[in-house]
């Protein structure tokens, strides 16, 4: 049931059940205190009154004293011989023996305690306070009661705590709803916000906020999550748009020539014809077989790790591949983190790039900077202008005729390699040289 509560109904709940508990424990510590305050009012006045009718005892002769007067707050007093008599009484206390016989006081002949006694009507408890004074050659004891302050102190105070407590947490509780009420409305103006934003319109934002706190964070941090999916949904929709057309246009040919070739059936030359399907099949196949590579990195696909040394990988790589432009080596023993398998892939791409945008030679150096392993390989090209060195790693970018004098690339063979290279914790950027393209590979290595 609590789980199906709303934010602004547990925060009041838990308001008013924290205040409860923390007031009533509050008016629990206090009474004792309250108590307390209380009894030593009541000793005082009781003191009081002991003293002024001891004085006038002390003054008067044993046969001529005084009738003792009592007070609205002491109307309990008894003046108590050596021999346990009372000799004289405030009017409610007429006729009774001695409510307490303990005369022993201390040495400003001052007696303090407690008697519980059933003599008094309506009284269960005393506090006692007693003067010893000389009469004549004798001592007599002057007693002032005052009723004992009972540890709830009275009926009225408990009604009244409660009271006071009940109203303490009611005001806090709607306190708390009304802060939690003011504190969520922004909240509310994020959700509608969010709630109306679609595909079609995916340039609105949540409003930004008039204080600093972190409900501004929170409309901060989704303005910028709605600007990485406008961006993300920008560019699947140009990778889509870009992808149908790369992949449209060798299907085009495939179906001019086959339809060229079936206008004249008898006097169309099929190997040939077959030859340049399978030309075309090659290029759609790797079109595919790259859009599959960037589907799986982009899904986070986990890879291989174990120890890469870049110096064999590239050796390795080289062997395989056919004769072409003319590779110089500058290979020093580095090993990196990595997936094998994706390593060479990186490497293959970057080196088919340069195969075709290379004059005559394409260098490649492996060296490490600082806790990185580095792979560089240069072209002797006409390079990247400064401006487009990011551009050639967006999918399917196309740059001037100058690096597209091959048309057998897809257009994915760098992007595929900047993704690899930032799974494995690197990066892969276009840097200075001075002629061609000059692409940098840097990866983690392992500690030695």
């Amino acid at each position: 049931m609590f789980a199906r509560w709303s934010v602004r109904r547990r925060m009041t709940v838990a308001a008013l059940l924290s205040t409860l508990v923390g007031y009533f424990v509050t008016a629990v510590l206090i009474t004792p205190l309250a108590n307390s305050v209380l009894t030593g009012y009541r000793i005082e006045h009781a003191a009081g009154e002991a003293r002024r009718v001891a004085a006038g005892v002390q003054r008067s002769a044993p046969d001529r004293m005084r009738p003792v007067t009592a007070t609205e707050d002491v109307d309990l007093i008894q003046v108590v011989d050596d021999h346990g008599a009372v000799r004289q009484a405030s009017p409610r206390l007429l006729g009774y023996p001695p409510l307490i016989r303990d005369t022993s006081t201390g040495e400003d002949n001052r007696l303090d305690t407690t008697v519980c006694t059933n003599r008094v009507p309506g009284v269960k408890c005393l506090i006692v306070v007693g003067y010893r004074v000389p009469v004549g050659s004798t001592f007599w004891t002057v007693y002032a009661y005052v009723p004992a302050v009972p540890w709830y102190i009275s009926p009225l105070y408990v009604v009244a705590v409660l009271l006071a407590v009940l109203l303490l947490s009611a005001i806090t509780a709607y306190v708390a709803r009304t802060t939690v009420t003011r504190a969520l409305r922004p909240v509310t103006a994020i959700k509608t916000e969010l709630a109306e934003i679609t595909a079609t319109d995916l340039g609105r934002r949540v409003p930004p906020l008039p204080h600093r706190d972190e409900l501004d964070d929170l409309a901060r941090t989704v303005n910028q999550t709605l600007d990485r999916l406008e961006h993300a949904v920008q560019q699947e929709r140009r990778f889509a748009s870009d992808a149908s057309h790369d992949l449209r246009t060798p299907l085009t040919a495939m179906r001019a020539q086959i339809e060229e070739a079936m206008l004249h059936p008898d006097e169309a030359d099929w190997p040939r014809t077959a030859v340049a399907l399978l030309s075309s099949l090659d290029r759609l196949q790797a079109i595919v077989t790259d859009l599959l590579t960037l589907a799986k990195l982009d899904a986070g696909a986990p890879g291989l790790g174990a120890d890469v040394n870049l110096a064999e990988l590239v050796e390795e790589e080289l062997a395989r591949r056919p004769p072409g432009k003319r590779v110089e080596l500058n290979l020093r023993p580095v090993v990196v983190i990595g997936d094998p398998l994706r390593l060479t892939r990186l490497l293959a791409n970057l080196l088919d790039n340069a195969e075709r945008h290379a004059e005559s030679t394409i260098t490649v150096t492996v060296d490490e900077r600082g806790g990185w392993g580095v792979l560089e390989i240069l072209d002797d090209g006409a390079g990247i202008a400064p401006d487009q060195r990011e551009n050639v790693f967006r999918r399917f970018t196309r740059l001037d005729a100058s690096r597209n004098r091959d048309a057998g690339g897809t257009g994915l063979g760098l992007p595929i390699a900047r993704e690899i290279a930032t799974a494995h914790g690197g990066t892969l950027t276009v840097e200075d040289s001075d002629t061609g393209a000059r692409f940098v590979l840097q990866i983690p290595r392992v500690s030695s």
